[in-house]
């Protein structure tokens, strides 16, 4: 009974805690944390937000300009982004493959679509280890393709980050980076990117990721 009527600085003296407490304007809302958790260096930009898109869907259905196929350097058609692309466009794709040379690491070329909606398919060939230079240059070189070509639309798919044991959340993060940083440069020369996921894991990670890449 006798600390109820303590007045206020004669409490300060009694708290356990001596003078580390806090007080209630230090006691953040879920609004400050909020805004303290979705930080970003990224400023809001609502024609870069209107030029990505996540899709969840088969890539090879898409009537895109272009779509991105994952490959190796002799266009094998064994992963499984190029079995399906392949199957969808038909012999006269493996046909061109062969004439285009072999593809390097890290590097693009683009052939005819075919059979397929999109009118071209742009190929890289991924690194078998998570090389940050080269899936950048994957992304960036396939940019470079696809602008030579004046392709304003292209999708790319989930680079196979559980097939080749690629660190999900770090992929995304290197993925989204990649393609804001062009878009903040070269955004007058596409209409469209669109990250084409099957996984419901991609889908969790690149869709809180795109808060933060592409504020709103």
């Amino acid at each position: 009974m006798a600390f109820k009527k303590l007045k206020e600085r004669e409490k300060l003296s009694t708290y356990a805690c001596k003078s580390q407490y806090i007080t209630l304007d230090k006691i953040p809302t879920w609004k400050d944390q909020t805004k303290e958790l979705c930080f970003t260096p990224y400023k809001k930009n609502k024609n870069l937000n209107n030029k990505v898109s996540i899709f969840i869907d088969d890539i090879t259905t898409l009537e895109v300009d272009a779509i991105v196929n994952l490959t190796d350097s002799d266009y094998s058609g064994e992963g499984e982004v190029d079995s399906a692309v392949h199957k969808a466009a038909g012999k006269a794709l493996y046909c061109e493959c062969q004439s285009i040379g072999e593809l390097k690491v890290g590097d693009a070329k683009i052939s005819g679509g075919y059979k397929l909606p999109s009118k071209f398919v742009i190929h890289t060939a991924l690194p078998l280890d998570y090389d940050r230079k080269r899936l950048e240059e994957c992304y960036l070189n396939s940019f470079a393709v696809a602008v030579e070509k004046g392709v304003r639309s292209v999708a790319f798919p989930s680079l196979c980050t559980k097939y080749l044991g690629y660190p999900s959340y770090e992929f995304a993060h290197l993925a989204l980076r990649t393609v804001r940083n062009f878009l903040e440069e070269n955004g007058s020369s596409v209409d469209l990117v669109a990250f084409c996921l099957f996984l419901h894991a991609d889908v969790q990670i690149h869709e809180d990721l795109m808060k933060f890449y592409f504020p709103i």
